[in-house]
């Protein structure tokens, strides 16, 4: 098997034009793309509607290009979009395909991996619970015997999109006997973002079983993955799972590495990962050499604490913009200076993804 990843550029959440164009000109064979991760030019929140317009846009496109329904797409295709590209970062979507390979992989060389899993339709009872975090945790299963990969430890980055819910939908939940966590809708995407992530640590023994579990959402930080990044949004109903790694049952000439950022300012682990996947050390990697950059993802937070290396911040007391929004324009400001590459997808959201107040990162690129 051979994966690929190809990045395009998105000038409104309906911009198709990018992936229509490499179709049309046979770069794509969209009976080939199994997963889609994007940003989106909107808030991030629950009344972000950009990430389903984009959704319908490609499952409309691919559909038509292979003769499927859009449903029949969705069914089959992650399309993982998270809203927000605030400061110098851009709109954009990868695009992955995986096609069956005649050259056989390079003995004892891994290559790009790729396995996607859905979990069963979740109601908003079931966000933020146990059974949020099983279901992730065997979808990551599945995804990662689909793509081959050994071991956790071969795994780099793994991406959960989630339902998040309006106020309606929880009030006619409660109503019929089965409350949410929580009845703000806002918090009850983060309470599925962390089940998600715990359910992620659990699958791959990040976190132990036992202590994967409900009573610890939102409550033990300590408590995290190193490779989850998890979105939530109302175009989904069930939890979306790509497990990207390294395989030898693979080809092709794409890489990935990750590495968890202790906080906002860590700048060093992003130097860390650019120079295990041999850009050459610098403040920042030439133009030439970050064109070997396929797609880089980083999950982030606001520190609960208040505080940035001591010194206090006010993302957490504003009024006026939504802590994500802030801290989504920070951090990808300073990834993006070191990698010369705004096309990133930066998440705000990263309850029990990474360490607490920091977050992860995960790059693709061409072998060096």
């Amino acid at each position: 098997m051979r994966a690929d990843v190809h990045r395009f550029s998105l000038t409104d959440p309906g911009d198709v034009s990018g992936l229509a164009a490499a179709i049309a000109a046979g770069r794509i064979d969209p009976a080939t793309i199994v997963a889609v991760i994007g940003k989106t030019p909107g808030n991030g929140l629950v009344n972000d509607y950009t990430r389903g317009y984009l959704t319908l846009s490609l499952a409309l496109l691919i559909g038509g290009a292979t003769g499927e329904t859009p449903d029949a797409v969705r069914a089959r295709v992650p399309f993982v979009f998270s809203g927000g590209v605030e400061g110098v970062l851009s709109p954009h979507y990868s695009v992955f395909t995986v096609v069956a390979d005649a050259a056989p992989a390079q003995p004892g060389v891994p290559a790009l991996a790729v396995g996607v899993a859905f979990t069963p339709e979740l109601s908003p009872s079931d966000i933020g619970r146990q059974a949020q975090i099983d279901a992730t945790a065997a979808a990551v299963d599945a995804a990662m015997a689909q793509a081959k990969i050994a071991t956790p430890a071969d795994v780099h980055f793994v991406q959960v999109k989630g339902p998040a819910f309006t106020l309606a939908d929880i009030v006619a939940s409660a109503a019929a006997g089965r409350p949410a966590a929580t009845d703000n809708p806002g918090k009850l995407m983060g309470f599925g973002r962390a089940a998600s992530a715990l359910g992620v640590a659990g699958a791959l023994g990040e976190v132990p079983a036992e202590r994967a579990v409900e009573s610890a959402v939102f409550k033990d930080f300590s408590l995290f993955s190193a490779v989850a990044s998890i979105s939530a949004g109302v175009e989904v109903r069930t939890n979306e799972v790509i497990v990207v790694g390294l395989s030898t049952a693979w080809s092709g000439p794409l890489t990935i590495g990750h590495r968890t950022m202790a906080d906002a300012l860590d700048i060093g682990a992003v130097h860390a990962l650019a120079g295990s996947l041999g850009f050459t050390p610098g403040v920042q990697i030439a133009a030439d050499e970050a064109a070997r950059i396929r797609a880089a993802f980083v999950k982030c937070e606001a520190a609960r604490d208040g505080l940035v290396r001591g010194r206090p911040h006010t993302m957490l007391n504003d009024g006026d913009i939504d802590q994500q929004r802030h801290i989504r324009g920070a951090v990808g400001a300073i990834v993006a200076s070191v990698l010369n590459d705004t096309a990133l997808f930066v998440s705000g959201g990263a309850e029990h993804q990474g360490p607490d107040g920091g977050g992860t990162i995960a790059v693709i690129a061409e072998r060096h």
